[in-house]
């Protein structure tokens, strides 16, 4: 049971990161119809400048806020080079260019940093564990990434759904036409979601760098998961994305906690070894083909 438990816990924080990561994701391509591949990217930038930051300053709350602040200002710069010149192409013209900045971005840093991974610290006063129950203690770390998911959660149900930011956001993603007869500036406020967008994977960089090794790449490899749950939530639902965040980090962890056990039942531990991760991975996509089998603009689509 008490194995049970920590991976439960284990699941719900890779579901937070995950969250993080897919609900810029899901309100840039949801709201502005834009398919951002280069979103991974910033997700590696936040990881990198937090690791590095938090080096130099001995602050891990004030390495986050730099990268953070430094990653907005490269989506920024991304989007007037790049990205306003896409607005209104189809998905092929925004899928192949975001995929040319992966590139870009991949070999700048391996210039600045170098190919090896970076080694970034846990915090010193999060470095224990802390006794939940009786004979269950847990990474205190990983206790904030739950409670910062959770708040980050909270606070983007609030912006979208409780301020007039979020109205105007809403009401462009309906009909931008409208919304610009009505006063609304819809080109503003979709530069403000895909700065938004890219603070979000900054701050979900900067808090998986040190359970991850910070290397080139690392946001290709998430950004997978991440197009997954936006699939499974329904393309522009933050309520979605949350939700799919949650069942697909507990798929994938429960996966590969339990499935090397259950294989070596039946298999011999050579296989099972070889196996297991396989058949964990595959987890993921196959809730992704059940859903989408009842369900085919996601559980909480906001749009066909």
């Amino acid at each position: 049971m008490i194995l049970v438990i920590e991976q439960l816990l284990n699941g719900m924080g890779y579901g937070f990161m995950l969250f993080l990561l897919a609900a810029g994701l899901t309100l840039v391509f949801g709201i502005m119809d834009v398919m951002n591949l280069a979103h991974g990217s910033l997700f590696m930038t936040g990881a990198y400048v937090a690791a590095q930051a938090h080096v130099h300053s001995g602050s891990f709350a004030a390495a986050l806020i730099i990268a953070v602040v430094i990653t907005v200002m490269v989506a920024l710069l991304l989007e007037v080079l790049l990205m306003r010149r896409l607005y209104g192409r189809d998905h092929l013209a925004q899928v192949l260019a975001t995929f040319g900045v992966i590139l870009v971005a991949d070999d700048l840093v391996k210039m600045i940093w170098g190919p090896s991974p970076v080694m970034a610290p846990t915090p010193a006063s999060l470095a224990g564990p802390i006794e939940l129950i009786p004979g269950l203690p847990y990474p205190s770390y990983r206790l904030l990434i739950l409670g910062g998911g959770l708040l980050v959660a909270l606070g983007l149900y609030l912006l979208v759904n409780h301020t007039r930011v979020g109205m105007r956001v809403r009401a462009g993603a309906s009909d931008r036409g409208m919304a610009e007869l009505m006063g609304v500036r819809v080109g503003r406020v979709f530069n403000g979601v895909f700065l938004l967008g890219a603070a979000l994977a900054a701050l979900a960089g900067g808090l998986m760098g040190p359970i991850m090794a910070v290397q080139v790449g690392m946001g290709e490899s998430i950004l997978i998961p991440a197009l997954v749950v936006i699939v499974i939530g329904g393309i522009g639902s933050v309520r979605g994305a949350l939700v799919a965040s949650m069942l697909v980090g507990l798929v994938d962890t429960i996966g590969r906690a339990f499935l090397p056990m259950l294989l070596r039942a039946t298999l011999s531990p050579t296989t099972a070894a070889d196996l297991a991760p396989l058949f964990a991975e595959i987890a993921m996509y196959a809730l992704m083909a059940v859903v989408l089998s009842f369900k085919p603009t996601g559980l909480f689509a906001t749009r066909a």
